[in-house]
């Protein structure tokens, strides 16, 4: 029998994790609408910064990270790194990291409650210090999310597994081999690789996630001396180096996932958007979901791609998320926005959390029609006219999912727990407001 939308979100929040409500409440209200219309840049990746960030604990001297988009998560990160002993200096986009007089500490609940992606320092700190205590991090509200694939890799890299109830706690200095994922894990697969850099000797890492930011984290350590084979493939090949080579800079990726939300966005109001900065090689089977659907983008030879919404005719299609190259879990929200927006029944198929489901019980309530089938698969019938009303953020994609609802529906919507997309897109009211969204940021 399929399941109603509001057992959905029930399940989703009965097991997902306690996530910190710092700071005041935010909300959107946007008055939709109104086609969006001109130029968007694209910035620096969340999902490359945090391991980025983490990858500078391994050098000695200064690193000089530039395109680091301004985020609750990128903020969080470093507090965490500065409460280890890094010195940090921050001028706009470019972050200026000191981690020369890191210590070895237990990181306290508080802290890493408020970020998932805080468990890639396990690796960094396992080979700088031989051990690493942090309570076990929170983040977005997708579900169960396990820790078993670090352990288990860091297993095969002779690390002691003293692990408590409330507690990561993790012994010994890392030693080259080969190491196996039990999946294909993203952080998991950086966890290793930091580990290796710092660990002399050739470590096979098999069953790499492969996803661009990945790739990013891979690069940063070949400019601080370390050989790595196979990058953007699932078998990494890594030659530990004693030290990373001092005093360099790395200019972070730049975020697919935001390109593609905009191109979204873009097709849903039936706007006209150039999107720069983006890589079209990082959205391929994204993009080949827009062709099926019937949306008309166009990717220039200078990189730019050209969104012409206003003579899109949609149609319902499938979709099923997948390890990058697949379609981006990330993108599964957002592009089912879309969908309420396309002639006929369309199905969606989440392979990868079952908590990525509860947006479309906010979507219902604008008036879209969906059948969820079970907690990873719904058909969405369209097209259908939204219309404004109080809807929830229930997570980073969710959320900008959300945005993109409000800005193709009638009338004033109202977004609540804005924490969530502010950790995961940089000013984006800003930049819709640039492109003509009616969109207000209020505090409360």
């Amino acid at each position: 029998m399929p399941l109603s939308l509001s057992e959905i979100a029930k399940d989703t929040a009965d097991s997902s994790p306690t996530v910190s409500q710092e700071g005041p409440n935010v909300q959107y209200r946007i008055h939709g609408g109104k086609p969006l219309s001109g130029t968007v840049a694209i910035s620096g990746s969340k999902n490359a910064t945090l391991p980025l960030l983490a990858a500078t604990l391994l050098c000695k001297g200064k690193t000089v990270l530039k395109n680091v988009p301004r985020l609750r998560d990128t903020k969080t990160m470093c507090q965490i790194m500065e409460f280890l002993g890094a010195t940090i200096e921050k001028n706009g986009s470019t972050v200026t990291i000191d981690a020369t007089n890191v210590e070895n500490k237990m990181i306290p609940h508080d802290m890493v409650s408020r970020l998932r992606g805080s468990i890639v320092l396990l690796g960094p700190l396992l080979a700088r210090f031989g051990e690493v205590r942090m309570a076990y991090p929170g983040g977005c509200v997708l579900g169960k999310r396990s820790v078993d694939a670090h352990t288990q890799g860091f297993a095969q890299m002779g690390i002691q597994n003293n692990n408590s109830e409330t507690e990561l706690h993790l012994i010994g200095k890392p030693k080259a081999g080969t190491v196996i994922l039990p999946e294909f894990s993203v952080t998991a697969t950086e966890n290793i690789l930091l580990a290796a850099a710092l660990t002399p000797g050739k470590t096979v890492i098999e069953l790499a996630a492969a996803e661009p930011h990945v790739q990013d984290t891979a690069k940063f350590l070949v400019e601080r001396g370390v050989k790595v084979e196979g990058i953007g493939s699932h078998t990494l090949i890594v030659h530990g180096q004693m030290e990373l080579l001092p005093e360099t800079e790395h200019t972070v990726v730049s975020d697919y996932l935001e390109a593609g939300a905009f191109i979204l966005a873009g097709l849903a109001t039936k706007g006209n958007l150039t999107v720069q900065g983006a890589d079209k090689n990082h959205l391929i089977s994204f993009l080949g979901a827009i062709k099926r659907i019937g949306g008309k983008v166009e990717c220039k030879e200078n990189g730019d791609i050209v969104v012409d919404g206003a003579t899109s005719k949609l149609n319902g299609t499938r979709i099923q998320t997948n390890i990058f190259p697949g379609f981006p879990t990330d993108l599964q929200a957002p592009f089912g926005v879309l969908l309420t927006q396309a002639e006929g029944v369309s199905r969606i198929f989440e392979v990868l959390f079952e908590g990525r489901m509860a947006y479309l019980y906010e979507l219902e309530k604008m008036g879209a029609h969906i059948e969820v089938l079970n907690s990873h698969q719904a058909l969405i019938i369209g097209p259908t006219k939204l219309r404004g009303r109080q809807v929830a953020s229930n997570d980073i994609r969710a959320g900008v999912g959300m945005v993109i609802a409000a800005l193709s529906a009638e009338g004033e919507t109202v977004i609540t727990d804005v924490r969530y997309i502010e950790r995961g897109y940089d000013r984006l009211e800003e930049k819709l407001t640039a492109l003509g969204a009616d969109i207000t940021r209020e505090e409360g």
